[in-house]
């Protein structure tokens, strides 16, 4: 296992976001000090109420982008940068797609300009997207992918490309301390029911009775991982002295008509399925290979499907009714 390191002062882009308002709370909760930062384009302050007021949190609404992120922030200096902000659902990125790739590229500077002015270590969180609809199965760091670069999905694909490129360039030239952790689908509380993913929209479709729209025949598929265990993998790799790229993903490969049919059985629904039109480059396949997360950070997921589902569950089952809604299947 890599050799483990304490954080005491963290700053999280995209902190209102799904995963990471989740990740500063872990945080805290380890006795870092936490600034969270998020123009709440896609982020929600609901997602940070249990946090705020609490010894150690601060939340600063701006964007990433802008040049001055350094000395905008309170606190500091900071040993560790966990870069997660950039939309992330097919809702939010095909809605903005500049935004996306301008988090990609300028956000990503602006971030690693921080952690060079601290001596911080630096963790983009990258995505499974970089593989694209991918040819080797499952997919291994060292996998190049299989990216449009003007499909549909280009603009979140493409961000995280040139945001790995940035970092690993930074690294090289001013020896900055950065890793790249390539996250797959994960899936919890806290996501947003209309941002065009199959868990939440299948969720919320069920428990309101709804027909679960599955794109295509529902045979593509994907690896789930559940949030906790998501974090999990993201911190241990901030502790360790690994540069990336590492997969961070569950194990367990799935088809999306399968996904539904468990969501149905396990909210005891008595919706039926419903097939909609498959988006354009949706990837066919998807599972990480998990061995060096596993080998070099001592990181699985841990979460069980059943577990992680019923969790999801009975935090969507306490929100408003949402509007109909089909799934991107993300």
């Amino acid at each position: 296992m890599a050799t483990v390191r304490a954080t005491r002062r963290a700053v999280v882009t995209g902190g209102a976001g799904f995963i990471g308002s989740h990740l500063c709370e872990r945080l805290l909760e380890d006795g870092a000090e936490v600034v969270a930062v998020d123009n709440l384009v896609s982020g929600d302050r609901a997602n940070l109420a249990e946090l705020v007021g609490r010894p150690g949190f601060t939340f600063v609404e701006r964007d990433v982008c802008p040049p001055g992120l350094p000395e905008a922030l309170p606190g500091g200096p900071f040993d560790l940068v966990m870069h997660l902000a950039c939309p992330a659902s097919p809702a939010d990125y095909l809605r903005l797609p500049l935004e996306t790739l301008e988090t990609g590229s300028h956000g990503t500077r602006s971030a690693l300009e921080l952690a060079r002015r601290d001596g911080a270590r630096l963790v983009l969180a990258s995505t499974s997207e970089v593989y694209g609809d991918p040819e080797e199965h499952p997919q291994r760091e060292t996998y190049w992918g299989h990216v449009n670069p003007v499909g549909p999905r280009s603009v979140y694909d493409e961000a995280k490309r040139f945001a790995e490129a940035l970092v690993t360039a930074h690294r090289g030239v001013h020896g900055t301390d950065t890793a790249i952790a390539r996250i797959f689908n994960t899936y919890g509380p806290r996501m947003r029911p209309g941002d065009g993913r199959a868990v939440p929209t299948f969720v919320r479709q069920a428990l309101a009775g709804e027909p679960l729209t599955v794109a295509g025949d529902g045979s593509q598929t994907r690896s789930l991982c559940y949030v906790d265990d998501t974090v999990e993998g993201l911190l241990a790799l901030a502790a360790s002295g690994l540069p990336g790229p590492v997969n961070i993903g569950g194990d367990e490969e799935i088809t999306i008509l399968e996904l539904a049919r468990r969501v149905i059985a396990l909210t005891g629904s008595r919706s039926g399925i419903t097939r909609v039109e498959l988006p354009g480059d949706d990837p066919v396949r998807r599972r990480p290979d998990t061995t060096l997360a596993r080998e070099r950070l001592g990181w699985s997921p841990r979460t069980g499907w059943e577990t992680g589902l019923k969790k999801t569950v009975s935090w969507f089952s306490e929100l408003p009714p949402a509007p109909r809604m089909t799934a991107d299947h993300v």
